[in-house]
């Protein structure tokens, strides 16, 4: 199975061949090393920027308005707020032009916590990205998923700010994107560059086909009658995992509900799960202060208030500055797999 990278340079791939794709760039986004995380490695059109994630989103934004359809990398989102208010204009200038100027860009850009990065390296852009208004904000948590939103981002005819969670990129799926080899063995040598010298050597891509999974719709990765779990990035496998790990040992039936997309997100699937089960948890890595989960907790209680069995709950990050480098500081800071079961244990322990 292919981990998260590969996916993306699957995906992009597949953007230069079939979908128009000339402009793949970032800092070390070329070659040979492909981005950090080699999320562009192989790829014909990459090609390394200055350091500098204004003139990075700047560029996107005008190759955008002049009919391109780039792919730009800032290097880690923990950089990236110096452009917000480039992120706003990109925005913004389909509906401030009356429908003149379409802003067909992918901003992809790695995202949270989970690798020991510190304060520079940690951050969570969710909560930020959902307000920068006109911009679609997508965060997935698998392999196929990442492949199928890139696909979908790259066709939009909106700003797509793609949050890759740093945590999960290198992380296996369960599920083979289509055209992919079976053989993981295989699928490294054919796409990933050898170590030493790669002046000479060139990707051999698979046949790859498309996955269509729209933006703005969530999926179901656990059935349950419970307990509803909405979560997306680096916590939905965590939560699958908890929720799996409930279900064998016969002590609840948890629906996970993975949003995968931010801006929009799917309402509809997740209230009819909520309504299913009547109780909800909100699980990501954000601090809890401005949190977009707080979000979804009011439109949760405006909506349901008399459907719900028990009060919903938000887990989240620690309202702290950053995340520090020892990992217990990180452990403590955002949620854990073992603060996801505590949450579980404690809000099925409620009666009706």
């Amino acid at each position: 199975m292919a981990n998260m990278a590969q996916a993306i340079r699957m995906a992009l791939h597949y953007g230069e061949t079939h979908l128009g794709v000339k402009e793949v760039y970032g800092e070390d986004v070329g070659p040979p090393l492909g981005g950090v995380f080699t999320a562009t490695q192989g790829l014909k059109h990459a090609w390394d920027s200055p350091l500098d994630e204004r003139g990075i989103v700047g560029a996107a934004i005008g190759l955008a308005w002049a009919g391109s359809r780039p792919v730009a990398e800032v290097q880690f989102v923990d950089y990236i707020f110096n452009a917000i208010d480039l992120l706003k204009l990109a925005g913004n200038s389909l509906w401030c032009s009356g429908g003149k100027f379409p802003c067909p860009m992918v901003l992809m850009t790695p995202t949270g916590s989970g690798i020991h990065g510190s304060i520079y390296h940690s951050h969570s852009f969710d909560s930020i990205a959902s307000k920068i208004h006109g911009m679609k904000v997508v965060c997935p948590s698998t392999p196929l998923d990442a492949y199928g939103l890139m696909i979908s981002a790259i066709k939009d005819d909106n700003p797509v700010l793609f949050l890759k969670p740093k945590a999960l990129l290198r992380a296996k799926g369960r599920e083979l994107i289509p055209g992919e080899p079976e053989d993981e063995k295989k699928l490294k040598e054919m796409i990933d560059a050898p170590i030493g010298d790669r002046s000479k050597w060139k990707p051999k891509w698979p046949n790859l086909e498309i996955v269509d999974i729209p933006i703005g719709q969530a999926k179901i990765s656990n059935e349950g009658s419970d307990l509803t779990v909405v979560t997306h990035g680096r916590l939905a496998p965590i939560c699958l995992q908890a929720a799996e790990e409930f279900s064998k040992q016969s002590k609840a039936n948890i629906e996970v509900v993975d949003m995968r997309s931010l801006i929009p997100y799917d309402w509809k699937t997740i209230k009819a799960s909520i309504q299913k089960t009547g109780r909800v948890l909100f699980v990501n890595e954000e601090t809890e202060i401005s949190n977009f989960g707080e979000h979804l907790f009011r439109r949760c209680i405006d909506e349901m208030f008399y459907e719900l069995e028990v009060a919903p709950r938000l887990l989240c990050g620690k309202a702290v500055p950053g995340i520090g480098l020892n990992p217990g500081l990180e452990y403590n800071s955002v949620p854990e797999k073992k603060d996801v079961i505590q949450a579980y244990e404690s809000i099925l322990s409620v009666a009706a």
